[in-house]
């Protein structure tokens, strides 16, 4: 027997000073069977991160030729696609390839370095890709704030992301690597 996903629900009130964005979201994220909290934190910080009305959870994992998130626009093309983790260099190429704007969150402190070395040179072809890296201990924090039922503020401010609740307070400073400034 297949395992279901379990359903989590999110309130994000974000107030991102850096885009002049604020709004409040009601979210609705299906976590995957083998999906951690650190990585359903993670599309939840992308998202607050990236927040429009038309910013869409895909179904993620358990599909290969879909993002994490999308944002497309009245035609159906895609304007934004955010892709999670460390994916191969082809599948950043077909996303490339697909959408107007490519973000790619990496994470994982150990792997990244590796990861990078690797793949970097390869990458800075792509004018459409952003790369931004989240550092480990601070994403170790949010994941800890993982729940069935969440409710946060996002404060993202001088590029400094913090997500508060009733009880806890993470601060996330995110390093872009490409392009690079």
């Amino acid at each position: 027997m297949a395992l279901k996903a379990t359903i989590l629900k999110a309130t994000l009130n974000i107030a991102d000073m850096d885009r002049h964005y604020y709004a409040d979201h009601q979210l609705t994220i299906a976590q995957h069977p083998s999906e951690t909290d650190l990585r359903v934190m993670i599309r939840l910080l992308a998202f607050a991160l990236n927040a429009s009305d038309t910013l869409e959870f895909t179904k993620g994992l358990s599909t290969d030729d879909e993002p994490e998130l999308w944002q497309k626009d009245l035609t159906g093309e895609i304007e934004l696609w955010i892709e999670l983790g460390l994916p191969e260099e082809d599948r950043i190429r077909k996303a490339s390839n697909r959408a107007g704007k490519v973000i790619l969150y990496t994470y994982g402190d150990r792997a990244f370095p590796i990861w990078w070395d690797k793949h970097h040179g390869k990458l800075e072809r792509f004018d459409n890709l952003t790369i931004v890296h989240l550092p480990g201990d601070s994403t170790e924090a949010l994941a800890a704030l993982a729940d069935r039922s969440m409710s946060f503020q996002v404060t993202i401010q001088d590029g400094e992301i913090t997500f508060s609740n009733d009880n806890n307070l993470v601060s996330i400073t995110p390093e872009q690597r490409l392009p690079q400034n």
